[in-house]
């Protein structure tokens, strides 16, 4: 998925949800699956939200919650509590500063990493 503004950025989906979002993206054809390519325009995450949000019991999606959901997935993936266990890294801030110093990988690599084929 393609994110673009301040941030851009190609944002790999996990897995389990490639088909969902190939079925959506053949479905919009040309057009943008979500929110549009106009960059003024405002942010469809909460109306979203509020259009899903059924009544019938659920909790309310919180979209930090997902995206927390998401982090831990893909860092599962990656093994990443592996690597700072081995390391003896406590903190997310030496974890940070590793990672200054390093290239990120391709696109196809964050692809395969999160368990997926493009």
């Amino acid at each position: 998925m393609a994110v673009r503004g301040a941030r851009s950025r190609v944002v790999p989906m996990l897995a389990r949800y490639h088909g969902r979002l190939l079925a959506a993206a053949r479905s919009a054809g040309t057009a943008a699956v979500c929110g549009g390519t106009d960059p003024g325009r405002r942010n469809i995450t909460n109306p979203l939200i509020a259009a899903l949000d059924g009544g019938s019991g659920l909790p309310r999606l919180d979209t930090s919650r997902l995206r927390a959901t998401w982090l831990r997935d893909a860092a599962e993936l990656a093994g990443l509590a592996t690597f700072m266990h081995a390391a003896g890294i406590t903190c997310s801030q030496r974890l940070g500063d590793l990672v200054a110093g390093l290239e990120a990988g391709s696109e196809q690599q964050a692809v395969v990493l999160l368990g997926a084929a493009r």
